[in-house]
């Protein structure tokens, strides 16, 4: 019977690994349900402890899950398997699907990099050297206190990501429930089960999260609550100042919640920031360069308060130590020279948007996009959606990517969009899509 699974060790770390493995190679595909402990123990000739122990593992990485006596399985998609793997062959066709901002839009670098790289041969960064160089914290808190961000120290991390993995990290244990936006980021939802947390889906709209529904989440007990400010990936929603204010009631009644708030439409959005942060005891607000600077930098800045701001840096600081001053000096210079014009970023990306959103209104569908580069489509049938638009020649992110329990849907980035192009996209949708009842995103 053992022969059915790939599994062999002696000790938990082995067994865990074996498990892993396997599960990597396609030998035990999801929702292939594990032996019993004893079973398993006996076979391997351990003791049932040291399987427990190696199950425990797994589950916290996000491999398998455990329902009871009805045994433990491999999760349905596990943590090994990225959705950003959950996609298309975008070969030949138009590529609506890969979220990436307008290169156009991008600041070159060259001059920045040469500034930065300048200043190092001047003055080299040895180790010993502040993990956030003055001006950048100087430079991003002006910009937080402009936009009513409560104040707080200044973390440089490798991107949004890393600073909620830092944050998440800095106070939660595995086996927490996380709150999160469905749908929603999907590299989030790849990262919860990745720490051995679990995500608890919180329904939005084109204003936020519902407050209802994080009412509920947070009474059933998540200890965190992430939250994307505007521009939200994959349904463009933005907070707006009525649902901040029902949302920050929410969180007044449960101020012992982390709340995490992802920014990453900074410089690309006109819609005003609404900060929730200031009514929980531990928060952290998170902005990222990629979408208005450029991913490759790699950079975000972090706020929050002292205690999470002091773990997350010493944490940090026992790890990879600094994000490379060399691009924090280069980030500095790009906002010191005003390199970008936000206004003019975010009214390019709020054109093509529109246009599309009311292109497809006008041809009977459903579509959602307040803001950010994104548009999302709810659709009764999102494998055939994809599969049609595909073969007119159109490449869209499935909604998988993003979805916990939500509704079907398409997302699509407006980025690679020429104004000319947007009837023949719309069509396409329509074409695909057929039209939707209520449209609803939760």
């Amino acid at each position: 019977m053992l022969g059915e699974y790939p599994i062999a060790g002696r000790r938990a770390a082995e067994i865990a690994a074996s498990v892993e493995r396997a599960v990597g190679a396609g030998e035990l595909p999801p929702g292939q349900l594990l032996p019993p402990l004893r079973e398993l123990a006996h076979r391997l000739g351990v003791n049932p402890n040291t399987v427990a122990a190696a199950y425990r593992v797994l589950r916290e990485r996000g491999v398998i899950e455990t329902a009871g006596r009805r045994g433990s399985r491999v999760r349905s998609r596990p943590s090994s398997t990225p959705r950003e793997w959950i996609g298309v062959d975008a070969a030949g066709a138009r590529d609506l699907s890969s979220g990436n901002p307008d290169p156009a839009l991008l600041p070159p670098l060259g001059a920045p990099l040469a500034a930065a790289a300048a200043r190092a041969a001047e003055r080299p960064t040895l180790y010993g050297a502040p993990d956030v160089v003055p001006e950048v914290a100087e430079l991003a808190r002006a910009a937080l206190d402009a936009d009513g961000v409560p104040p707080g120290p200044v973390a440089v991390t490798s991107g949004s990501l890393d600073a909620i993995e830092r944050v998440l990290a800095a106070h939660l244990r595995p086996g927490d429930a996380v709150a999160v936006e469905d749908p929603g980021w999907g590299s989030l939802l790849d990262l919860i089960p990745a720490l051995g947390l679990r995500a608890v889906p919180v329904g939005v709209d084109d204003d936020g999260p519902l407050p209802e529904r994080v009412e509920h989440a947070l009474a059933q007990g998540a200890r965190a609550l992430v939250v994307t400010d505007r521009a939200q990936n994959p349904t463009g929603a933005a907070v707006s100042p009525t649902r901040a204010h029902e949302l920050r009631g929410v969180l007044a009644g449960h101020p012992d919640v982390l709340l995490i708030e992802d920014d990453h439409g900074h410089g690309i959005v006109d819609v005003p920031l609404r900060p929730l942060a200031g009514g929980t005891d531990h928060w952290a607000l998170v902005r990222s360069t990629a979408k208005a600077y450029g991913p490759d930098l790699r950079l975000a800045v972090l706020t929050g308060d002292a205690v999470t701001l002091d773990r997350v840096r010493g944490r940090q600081r026992l790890g990879p130590g600094w994000v490379s001053h060399l691009l924090q000096d280069a980030v500095a210079w790009l906002w010191r020279t005003d390199a970008v014009d936000p206004a003019a970023v975010a009214a390019s990306y709020d054109t093509r948007r529109a246009a599309l959103v009311r292109a497809l209104r006008e041809r009977g569908i459903a579509a959602h996009g307040r803001s950010g580069m994104n548009v999302w489509v709810p659709v009764p049938d999102e494998t055939g959606a994809v599969a049609r638009l595909l073969a007119a020649g159109w490449a869209v992110a499935p909604g998988a990517r993003f979805r916990v329990a939500s509704p079907p849907g398409v997302r699509l980035t407006v980025s690679p969009l020429a104004a000319e192009e947007i009837g023949a996209a719309a069509d396409a949708v329509a074409a695909a899509a057929g039209a939707t009842v209520s449209g609803r995103l939760a």
